[in-house]
């Protein structure tokens, strides 16, 4: 027997126990037979003169157990390999650089739902969300974990162009080619407040970190109603320290830059210093400055307080996309010597075929990267800081290394048609890229050591 002699014991007290409750002549024959063959075990049932009115014995309770624990072991299973898989781009040793946190092929996940171009797409910061826009003029929220779809938000009438998520994850905003942009509460998926002031399509928009964008002056909030919208413009509509931003920024092809309150849903200021359209905003993580560029080639760099840094030319064609360090807004007390570095670095891409990394502090172009074969349409700047990630429409997602400045990587056929957006999780290995294929649908990456969504449509 494999039971040692107080198991035994324990047993057989268990059974008489539970043949007393039951009712019956048999199982009372049944229960002195037991306390005949192994009477010290069942003499402690004998003594308990409440035994024969227990409604649940002993051994019920344990052998109704067996099946509670053997489903959490099955829940506990399954939570490890989910971390295995989301933790699997961590670094094995410190000079890694962050190279497992790099994209791989095959996709996780096809996210098919969308009946139009997907025209961007973005990364919650703290939930497994992502959400994507597209020409439909919807705005699709999918579970990049599971691949699931969750819901659609419907409000703008044309394209969607952009989102953004504030820093605390709490709002989103959308843009689109209606002339509008929208602010959307994420735990209802609810609008808050809708945004009118340019006079063309507006192609970015941009939460700016309330840790800057806080030491402008704060603005009375007058609390007022729009029947015609059912929105409510009271500041109770859209809390700044909640969503974790003061201010939204926006780029137009009306050629300005518009920096709104989103407490008051006014135009606190207008930047009209590029020449033609305004495509893409970028914002430092912690909204000490942000970048503009576009149909101009030139891309202008502002400290918080919008004023003017410099501005960075060398693009000999349109600027479809600008990037500053992937990273958190949250402050860490100690970083990497690269990525102090990397924070004083912009990356952009263009329809000249290049990606190419600037220094702010030395207004200059640190090298360019040319190893598309057609116009780049997204990038972005890796959270270790040592490689930039691109797309476009040659179909691939590049990774470029910043030290050996070279392609490290190059995902072919990544999407079958043109790639126009890439999102990017600061902390964990999520990818999203957003693609024009009309057939597909939107999409999600993976690999041992990599998780990303990427974004087709239907």
């Amino acid at each position: 027997m494999v039971l040692t002699d107080r198991q035994r014991s324990d047993l057989h007290a268990g059974i008489h126990e539970y043949l007393l409750a039951q009712e019956g002549d048999d199982f009372a024959q049944a229960a002195a037979a037991l306390a005949r063959a192994d009477p010290d075990a069942c003499s402690s049932s004998k003594s308990n003169p409440s035994t024969n009115n227990l409604t649940t014995p002993l051994l019920e309770k344990k052998w109704t157990a067996i099946p509670r624990l053997q489903k959490k072991v099955l829940e506990l299973e399954r939570a490890v390999a989910q971390n295995v898989k989301i933790h699997a781009h961590r670094p094995a040793s410190a000079d890694s650089g962050g190279r497992r946190m790099l994209p791989r092929l095959p996709a996780t996940h096809t996210l098919q739902g969308h009946s139009a171009p997907v025209s961007t797409v973005e990364v919650h910061p703290v939930f497994t969300v992502v959400v994507s826009g597209s020409e439909d003029g919807t705005i699709k929220v999918w579970d990049h974990e599971s691949g699931d779809y969750v819901r659609t938000l419907k409000g703008h009438t044309n394209t969607v162009t952009s989102l953004s998520f504030s820093p605390t994850g709490s709002h989103l905003a959308s843009a689109s080619t209606d002339l509008s942009i929208k602010l959307w509460d994420v735990d209802t998926y609810a609008c808050v407040r809708t945004l009118r002031g340019h006079d063309h399509t507006i192609s970015a928009v941009r939460f700016l970190p309330l840790a800057a964008s806080s030491t402008s002056d704060n603005h009375n909030v007058v609390a007022t109603n729009n029947t015609a919208t059912g929105e409510s413009t009271a500041a109770a509509g859209l809390d700044a320290e909640t969503a974790g931003s003061q201010h939204v920024l926006t780029a137009s092809r009306d050629q300005t830059v518009k920096v709104w309150d989103v407490e008051t849903g006014f135009c606190d200021l207008t930047l009209s210093d590029h020449g033609d359209w305004v495509r893409c905003i970028a914002v430092r993580a912690d909204g000490e400055l942000f970048c503009t560029a576009g149909n101009d080639t030139t891309i202008w760099v502002y400290d918080h307080e919008r004023n003017k840094v410099c501005c960075l030319r060398g693009h000999e064609h349109v600027v479809e996309s600008v990037a500053f360090l992937c990273e958190t807004t949250t402050k860490k007390t100690s970083v990497s010597k690269q990525v102090e570095a990397a924070r004083d670095w912009v990356a952009s891409a263009g329809r000249d075929r290049t990606v190419r990394l600037w220094s702010v502090s030395a207004v200059s172009c640190l090298f360019s990267f040319e190893a598309h074969d057609n116009w780049v349409r997204s990038v972005l700047m890796h959270p270790s800081g040592n490689y930039l990630i691109s797309a476009g429409d040659d179909r691939t997602i590049r990774v470029m290394d910043i030290q050996a400045k070279r392609c490290l990587r190059t995902l072919e056929a990544a999407h079958p048609h043109f790639i126009t957006s890439l999102g990017m999780h600061p902390t964990l290995p999520i990818l999203v890229s957003g693609s024009v294929d009309t057939t597909l649908g939107v999409g999600c990456w993976t690999s041992p050591s990599f998780f990303s969504p990427n974004v087709v449509t239907n």
